[in-house]
């Protein structure tokens, strides 16, 4: 019996999308056993790349989020997969996934993993709620206008504080502000964005001390503390838990992941045919913005196991395969899955994916991006917790950078 560990992480969606998986991989490949080790996320970036399971060969394969790539293949911790596509090739790659899945995966001539999971951030919504007569004509009577999905920060806020409802356990939005390197910098990162700032400057330097991320988080720290506008759980919510709480009806909005939103659709979600998506708000002035980080399967360059490996990605890649994964929840990375009519039916949001998907930004891809995660945890934390000022918090992190000399291409 020869056994393919695969490390991924411990999300239900992904654990049940993958298990599948392997049970098909299992049927078709005798004398195959794929073990599933699921950990959290810092668990999981902790053991596959701190600790070198990567390198190692204590992995095979590994499910990785795209910001920690530039580490990987900078640690030379993933294989490239270039020459085994060249001796045998995925059907379609890289004309069947949309360009906005290939190039954060390409370092160069070297190709780090393959897409398997994806979903911009976007506005989810309860549209049942948004079209409830009585509460159109409540909010008209309070705001003189139509209740909408909100387009602005402005906007956001007053709707988050109409929908509020403490005793109906019912809350405007929510946002997953547990620091784990993870939502607080994707979250930062949008709210900056989206008043027209951003991340590096011409030189790849982190640049977190600005007019417009002053903003950004004066606005985070201002709504994530308000009773009256947010689930008061969301400083400590990872960003699956976000999810959880939107599929219990807890939140009528969220900036979060499509992959919740299409979750949340499935025909036995107890929210089904009342979920829609919106673009991101923005700042009076700006255009809205969108992030694109997802997760990929890379072989590690220690296993001892490589042919079968490909031989697993070139099955998890195959069109059926992609789509079969959305029954679970998670989000297949094919165009053909986005545009399947059947798969459109049954989950109406994935008609939106593809326009979402090219308008989304990426993160840079240096080897430096888990470094700077840590420190925009620490402003994060720092800004729910103290009163200090936004301006001396953002500054201080600054220097901090400076300090380091932290680049991040």
């Amino acid at each position: 019996m020869t056994t393919l560990r695969i490390a991924l992480r411990n999300y239900a969606d992904f654990e049940n999308a993958l298990k599948e998986e392997a049970r098909l991989f299992e049927a078709v490949n005798a004398g195959i056993f794929v073990e599933l080790i699921p950990l959290r996320i810092q668990d999981l970036y902790r053991a596959a790349i701190t600790d070198g399971g990567l390198l190692s060969g204590q992995f095979d394969l590994a499910l990785l989020v795209t910001d920690w790539l530039g580490e990987c293949v900078a640690a030379a911790a993933v294989e490239d997969l270039q020459p085994w596509h060249h001796h045998r090739p995925i059907a379609q790659w890289p004309t069947g996934w949309s360009p906005t899945l290939v190039r954060p995966l390409l370092f160069g001539k070297t190709l780090s993993s393959l897409p398997w999971h994806d979903g911009p951030i976007c506005l989810v919504y309860r549209s049942d709620l948004f079209a409830d007569p009585n509460r159109r004509a409540a909010f008209r009577s309070l705001h003189g206008r139509d209740l909408t999905p909100p387009s602005t920060w402005d906007e956001f806020e007053e709707v988050a504080r109409f929908f509020t409802e403490p005793e109906s356990n019912l809350y405007g939005t929510a946002f997953a502000g547990y620091p784990d390197g993870h939502n607080t910098l994707y979250d930062f990162v949008l709210q900056t964005w989206s008043r027209g700032g951003d991340l590096i400057n011409a030189e790849a330097i982190p640049q977190l001390f600005s007019p417009e991320s002053i903003k950004a988080l004066d606005f985070y720290r201002a709504t994530v503390r308000n009773p009256t506008l947010c689930h008061p759980r969301s400083p400590n919510l990872d960003s699956t838990q976000s999810g959880d709480i939107f599929l219990a009806g807890e939140v009528a909005m969220m900036t979060n992941w499509f992959g919740f939103a299409s979750r949340a659709s499935l025909p036995e979600s107890p929210l089904a045919g009342k979920v829609a998506i919106a673009p991101v708000p923005c700042e009076k002035g700006c255009g809205p913005v969108s992030l694109s980080v997802f997760w990929v399967l890379a072989m590690a360059s220690g296993s001892r196991h490589k042919a079968l490996a490909w031989d697993f990605l070139r099955f998890v890649s195959a069109p059926d395969r992609d789509l079969g994964i959305t029954h679970h929840g998670a989000v297949g990375a094919r165009l053909s899955t986005w545009r399947n009519p059947e798969l459109r039916a049954r989950v109406p949001v994935y008609a939106q994916l593809e326009a979402l998907s090219m308008r989304a930004r990426t993160l840079p891809a240096g080897p430096s991006m888990a470094a700077l995660a840590s420190i925009v945890d620490g402003i994060m934390t720092r800004a729910l917790r103290t009163v200090d000022p936004t301006a001396t918090i953002l500054q201080e992190a600054q220097q901090e950078i400076e300090r380091s000399h932290l680049r991040l291409l």
